[in-house]
């Protein structure tokens, strides 16, 4: 480099004093960028060393007297290469230097105080001086290439970001002692602020050639559009208007420049930071929202600040709107953020379990003037195909305070998918099983699955604006209503190309294990019954059946499958109730299972009777043979079927029933009780259903049934309830008393009654289990308020807590008194521990959610003593059968024989058994 002094060829000469910082009196004849360099070293290398100089009055001096003579096709290479690399150096210098005195400072140490005011001054003036280098290159009157200015608005930058940061942490920095330099640092802020306006200003002012794919032109403008979102991260919080204009500025250049900068942008930081700021920014709004509704005060200025930031909001979003327009396929591996952007807003606005506490009023001006923002959004991506692996990923796992939102996404999704293409709407509704790839499942299954994880949503329940009555009202629906409705609109929009996808979504979750998903997919299938064709109605029942008869047991799947078909047969024409009818005959021993499942309500009158008579020939045909055959527990399985039937024929069309059918129902009912006891029951599942079946089946007919029976099956049940039987044998037992109350009990025979029946209703009123003793109190009530004999309700209440249970059921008081709040923050407690249990649920008994019935599961093998001790009380049962025949009827001829060579074969088994012994 020349020395201070000499000349250089081909520079200009430009003889004039330089004055301030100690050169005062010095003329330069000679390269005004070399000597001015060797003079800022020599400068700077002197006040290191404590002289009293500043080297600002030495740039500021070859910006206001030098600068204007220069070339400014060659300000790269005479002035910035050389000063700005410098000038940047010696900022650092200084504010590493302010970083580590300033905690040294303090109202006594004047010396420290003067420093560090001395460097905060000497920093104003630097960005002053570089201030005028940016004023200079704008007042060219000739195109600005950015080659030719290079050093300029990368060194400005680190200079603009490195005054922001500390002007930032100024607090932390100077800790209590802010106010002794507090007007120095907002000098720095403003001069600062001032610069990266003018330096805005100059970078619109660059062109750039479009048929250039590739320079340092190019590079050097995605480098200053990094740096300025860099920028943006630091004064996000400091200056609402300012970070707004920042952010204004990048996206306008990054279009301006599209053509030749695309490729080279790294879109997803830009999109990275733009939903960040985007997120802070919505919420600091919901914060200041959220304290305005507490203090419940009109404070203009919270107002006004609401207002502003909630502007700020809005721009924002509409800045991730235009850039993702324009670059959409640039930003594969951004989808996923712009995904977690809705679903995290979502979150935090109302109705979510997790959101904000904000007034109605406010609620509406955010989703009037922010939200509806990112609807438009939504809609651009739709048609991007990684949005929608990303939306729809098989394995995607969400936090409980996300899943909410995402069954939002997905209804949103599903609403304007119909307005699209054919080729994008088979994208969504397919699965997508690519090897080596993430798959995807398809749009309705995503709805189910999300459904099914908004527990808590679907418990409170949230509301969501919907659309009723012919007047198209907005009124508040909950979340069940919400999502079936617009299912509902989908589906009649569903292209007929794509319904095989739509009936494997809704067989799949009907046959899911989710109670609520299945519901869902039930009233989404009946639509579409009643929408749809005759003939499609009667298809989908005929294969509702068919998969019922494949089901191989009992199963979730056999159970949400049977009340798919109850429901469906109601939508059947009856010319296809006819057909039904004919394919599915009940005299079939086969079919016969079938119609347990059906409501003969569905049928008309005349249809109702003659199937009803089918089914009650069929139910008593099969009751009979079991009866005179050899009465294995093996065969109960088929008698079960029958029972089963015969209830859904008196549940539905009992009046249908002419006397004599209902007189064989009853005595089959009553020959069947003959072989039961309480032990053969215990252990007995097949036994345990029986029972079941026949309490209610009794209960029809209670006013014709024997008084003896009745205290038999009262007695029987007293001392089954002891041994804790299965939930559905006490349910029975309580239909069956309920039933009573239809029944006058004669004084004859209450003593054999009525202990029993109070024992029955003292121990189910105080069952533990929660929906048990509803239906206790249920069953009480019908008892006590349809029964003559009045004087034995008080007795079936034989404590004090069971009779104030009975009297707070009957007023409905007793329950919780329970705010919205405790409310809201317990069903979120609830949704985290239920979801947080599932999740360590081995991958194997998660497999639930599969559309194939599960596999009839391998009967548990007990230990050998338990099978000698079930067949022993099987046999033991059998004798007291026996014996309770003998008491109400002769004995056969054919009996004495039998017993006797029963008797040889227990001979022969204890022979055996002693031998094994010994």
């Amino acid at each position: 480099m020349p020395g201070f002094g000499t000349d250089c060829s081909g520079s200009q000469r430009c003889p004039l004093p330089l004055d301030g910082g100690g050169a005062s009196g010095l003329f330069v004849h000679c390269s005004v960028p070399g000597s001015f360099s060797v003079l800022l070293t020599t400068f700077a290398q002197e006040s290191g060393r404590g002289k009293d100089s500043d080297p600002s009055e030495i740039l500021k001096t070859i910006v206001q007297m030098f600068l204007p003579h220069m070339n400014h096709l060659t300000l790269e290479q005479t002035f910035f290469s050389q000063v700005l690399p410098k000038t940047v150096k010696l900022f650092d210098d200084m504010m590493y230097e302010l970083t580590s005195q300033a905690r040294e400072l303090t109202s006594q140490n004047l010396e420290i105080q003067t420093t560090l005011r001395n460097i905060l001054q000497t920093m104003v003036q630097v960005l002053g001086a570089l201030t005028g280098c940016v004023q200079h290159v704008c007042a060219t009157q000739e195109p600005i290439i950015l080659e030719n200015i290079q050093s300029l608005p990368s060194s400005v930058l680190h200079v603009i970001r490195s005054t922001f940061v500390h002007c930032k942490n100024s607090e932390s920095v100077y800790s209590g002692r802010l106010h002794l330099v507090s007007d120095l640092l907002q000098a720095l802020f403003k001069e600062a602020y001032s610069l990266q306006k003018q330096l805005m200003e100059l970078l619109d002012m660059v062109c750039m050639d479009p048929g250039v794919d590739e320079n340092d032109d190019i590079l050097n403008m995605v480098l200053v559009i990094h740096s300025l979102l860099d920028i943006c991260s630091v004064i996000s919080s400091m200056d609402h208007a300012f970070h707004a204009n920042t952010w204004k500025f990048i996206i306008k250049q990054s279009l301006k420049h599209q053509s030749v900068i695309k490729s080279q942008l790294r879109h997803k930081e830009i999109i990275t930071s733009l939903c960040e700021d985007i997120l802070c920014s919505f919420q600091s709004c919901l914060q200041l929202a959220e304290q305005m509704a507490q203090s419940r005060a009109q404070d203009t200025a919270d107002n006004r600040l609401f207002q502003k930031i909630l502007k700020l909001c809005r721009f924002l979003a509409n800045s991730l709107l235009h850039y993702t327009k324009e670059f959409l396929p640039f930003l594969s591996d951004s989808c996923c953020t712009l995904h977690q952007l809705y679903l995290q807003i979502h979150s935090k606005f109302p109705p979510s379990l997790y959101a904000a506490g904000i007034s109605q009023a406010q609620q509406e001006e955010i989703a009037g003037t922010f939200l509806i923002t990112l609807d438009p959004l939504i809609t651009q991506l739709l048609t991007f195909q990684p949005f929608m692996n990303v939306v729809l990923d098989s394995k995607l796992e969400l936090p409980c305070e996300l899943q909410f939102p995402q069954c939002l996404l997905l209804v949103v999704i599903m609403d304007k998918l119909p307005s699209q293409p054919l080729e994008v709407q088979t994208l969504w509704c397919t699965e997508s099983r690519v090897s080596g790839a993430a798959s995807r499942v398809s749009l309705l299954k995503a709805i189910f699955c999300s459904f099914e994880q908004c527990s808590g949503e679907l418990s409170l329940p949230v509301r969501l604006q919907g659309v009723e009555g012919k007047g198209h009202v907005e009124v508040a629906v909950p979340l069940y209503q919400h999502v079936c409705v617009h299912l509902c609109a989908f589906i009649t929009a569903f292209h007929p190309s794509l319904f095989p996808e739509l009936d494997a979504a809704l067989l799949s979750a009907v046959l899911g294990a989710n109670m609520i998903a299945s519901l869902l997919a039930m009233d989404a299938w009946c639509f579409l019954a009643r929408y749809g064709t005759a003939e499609l109605c009667a298809h989908h029942v005929t294969i509702v059946a068919h998969l019922i008869k494949s089901c191989p047991g009992e199963c979730h799947q056999l159970t949400n499958l049977s009340i798919l078909l109850r429901r469906l047969f109601f939508f059947m024409a009856p010319p296809h109730q006819v057909e039904f009818i004919q394919k599915f005959a009940p005299k079939e021993a086969e079919n016969l299972p079938l119609w347990q499942h059906i409501s003969f309500q569905a049928f008309p009158a005349e249809l109702r009777k003659q199937t009803a008579h089918e089914v009650v020939r069929a139910g008593t045909a099969q009751s009979r043979r079991w009866l005179g055959g050899s009465r294995t527990v093996g065969e109960l399985e088929w008698l079960n079927t029958a029972l089963s039937a015969l209830l859904a024929v008196n549940n539905s069309a009992s009046e249908a029933l002419d006397i004599g059918q209902q007189t064989a129902l009853m005595e089959a009912g009553s020959q069947l009780w003959a072989f039961l006891n309480t032990n053969l029951v215990t252990g007995q599942p097949y036994v345990q259903r029986t029972l079941s079946l026949l309490f209610p089946l009794l209960g029809f007919f209670i006013q014709t049934l024997d008084p003896q029976l009745i205290s038999q099956v009262v007695t029987l049940q007293a001392s089954l309830l002891k041994l804790e039987p299965p939930d559905h044998v006490r349910l029975a037992v309580l239909d069956f008393v309920s039933s009573l109350g239809k029944l006058f009990i004669s004084p004859a025979i209450q003593d054999k009654i009525v202990p029993n029946l109070c024992s029955i209703f003292a121990l189910l009123l105080a069952d533990r289990n929660w929906l048990l003793e509803q239906h206790a109190l249920e069953a009480f009530t019908q008892f006590a308020e349809g029964t003559s004999n009045e004087e034995i309700v008080p007795q079936c209440l034989s404590s004090e807590e069971t009779k104030n249970k009975v009297v707070s059921f009957l007023e409905k008081t007793g329950f919780a008194d329970e705010t919205v709040a405790a409310r809201v923050e317990r069903v979120k407690q609830e949704k985290g521990i239920f979801w947080g249990s599932l999740a360590t649920v081995t991958s194997e008994e998660a497999k639930w959610s599969s559309s194939q019935p599960c596999a009839k599961r391998a009967r548990h093998e007990p230990p050998v003593e338990e099978e000698y001790r079930s067949a022993l009380q099987a046999a033991a049962g059998a004798l007291e059968a026996i014996e309770s025949l003998l008491q109400t009827s002769p004995a056969p001829d054919w009996l004495p024989t039998e017993m006797q060579l029963l008797q040889e074969k227990m001979d022969e088994l204890r022979r055996r058994g002693l031998q094994d012994e010994t």
